[in-house]
Formats: structure tokens, sequence, C-alpha cells
């Protein structure tokens, strides 16, 4: 009797310790949740996540994505990530100062295509925008951005003044109550945070474009070198596998590119842009080296 309670044991134990070697071999990635409820950029980049992480299953283990329960605006992910707060993994665009902070893996995750910028403005103040030629024009306006995003900088160091707003949300209704006069926004944004708020009197500036070379990396924390290679790998290989490319079209990126070619194009420096920017690798960006602009003498 006692032979066999020990046996069933035993067994028990050895699976219970089975079971906890397995679960402690599991890389857990932690991100913040969205900025609002009504936040829709973060679905691309989670399944670029996803995509990045299958690609290296077999050589580097399993993987668990969770969300941390509070919402958290990027700078503030940033400084949690730094404090080992709940955050281990953050994609936001960089910067000097965000570099210096924390471990970027430095490959532009929109591929470039977030320093090309629209305009959101109010209806009623489209032809307010048509016959602007030039940034110092478009200066004499006021530009709405969210507090500590790095294009604060790069717009403020092109001469065009900047209220800022503490809240992602807020913003849009900001806009429409006239504390600003227009919110550049990404191709790959703007479609979706219009269609979330069609109470609001707002659209799209059909003539003008915002261009600066703005790459979104993932972060990591410094000493993270292990989870920072196994991103890089996965990417790499999603990028020669075409399978990168695949999900890019599949969020129908490449349609907005057709854009380009039908707006005034108004480039900007980006006074921050890292010294180790990937800008002379094409095979990175969706717009080629000569059309960028990069910040770089």
């Amino acid at each position: 009797m006692n032979t066999i309670f020990w046996s069933k044991f035993s067994l028990a134990m050895l699976l219970l310790f089975g079971l906890g070697q397995v679960n402690a071999s599991v890389l857990v990635i932690k991100h913040a949740q969205a900025e609002s409820q009504n936040d829709p950029r973060n679905q691309y980049f989670l399944d670029l996540l996803r995509l990045t992480l299958d690609k290296t299953v077999a050589t580097d283990g399993p993987y668990s994505i969770q969300e941390c329960e509070q919402r958290m605006p990027q700078r503030r992910a940033l400084q949690q990530m730094q404090k080992k707060r709940c955050i281990n993994l953050v994609w936001t665009m960089t910067n000097t100062e965000r570099e210096q902070q924390a471990l970027a893996v430095r490959i532009p995750l929109l591929k470039g295509l977030l320093g090309q910028r629209v305009l959101l403005i109010r209806k009623h103040d489209v032809a307010r925008f048509k016959d602007i030629q030039t940034l110092s024009q478009l200066g004499e306006m006021l530009a709405g951005q969210g507090m500590g995003w790095p294009d604060v900088d790069i717009l403020k160091a092109n001469q065009l003044p900047v209220i800022e707003g503490t809240l992602y949300e807020g913003l849009f209704g900001m806009l429409q109550l006239g504390r600003f006069d227009y919110m550049p926004r990404g191709l790959s944004e703007v479609e979706q945070e219009l269609n979330l708020h069609p109470e609001l009197d707002l659209m799209v500036e059909p003539h003008l474009l915002l261009s600066y070379t703005a790459p979104i990396y993932f972060f990591v924390k410094r000493d993270n070198y292990h989870l920072a290679a196994r991103l890089e790998k996965g990417l790499r290989l999603a990028i020669e596998d075409g399978s990168f490319d695949a999900l890019f079209k599949r969020y129908r990126y490449h349609e907005l590119l057709a854009q380009l070619g039908q707006r005034r194009v108004l480039k900007l420096y980006n006074v921050n842009l890292p010294a180790k920017t990937p800008v002379g690798d094409d095979s990175l960006w969706v717009i080629p080296e000569r059309q960028r602009s990069f910040g770089q003498d």
C-alpha cells in the first residue's frame, strides 16, 4: 500500500516538476495596452510580433504574449520597462533619447511608412490649406500632437508650432474644438481613426504630405540581448521568406503609397534620428533611399 502510494506521489511530483520546467522555458512577452479603448494602432504590431516569434520557435522555444493591465502612453511604457514593471517589450517610434534608454531592434516595423504624414483637419477649414506650398506657410498654423511623442521635436525643429495633448483620444476633440489647426497622422493610421470618430467634423486634407524618416522599432530593456537577438532573427527571416511583406500588404499599407504621387510633399528634417538608423538598406523601407530625408549630414 505504501509502495503504491509513494509511486503515485513520485509520479505526480515528477509530472509537476516537468511541467514547471516546460513553463519556465516559455518566453513571456508583456506589452502595454493601447492608449485608449478606441486606439486601433496595436493590432498590426501584435500580428507582426506573433509572426516574428513564430519564425524562431524551432530554434528558441515557445512563447506567450500577455497584455499588462494599465493603459499608458509610449513614453511611460518605456519608463515602466526600464523599471521592470510588467512590460518587457514596447513598439514605438525611435529617437536618440529612446535608443539611449532602451535596446532597439533596428528593423522598421512599418517600413518607414509612419513618417509619411497627412493632415487631419476640420472639414470647414479645407480652403485654408489649399494654397500652402511651403513649410513656412504651414508654420502659420498650429499642429497638434501627443505629449512626449518624438514627432513634437521634429515639427518644432522645422519651425512648425505644436500644441501637445496629454491623452491620445483627447487629441481628436481638441482638433474639433479648434485648440489647434491640424494633426499630422501616418498614412497607416488616419483611415481607422476617422472611422472611429464619425461624430466629429474631421477629414484628411487632400493636397499635402509631410515626409520625414521615422522608423518604429521593437524596444526591449537595455540588458535583454537574448530577446533583442531573437526578435531581429525572426524579423529577418520574415523579410527573407516574404511573410513580412505579405502581412504589410494584408493591412493595405502598400495601397496607401499611391497617395504620395498625388500630394505636395513637404520634407522635414528629423533632428533626433539616431546615427545608427539603417537608412542605406532599401530592403527595410517601403520608400527608396533617394526619396527619404534622413536628418543626417
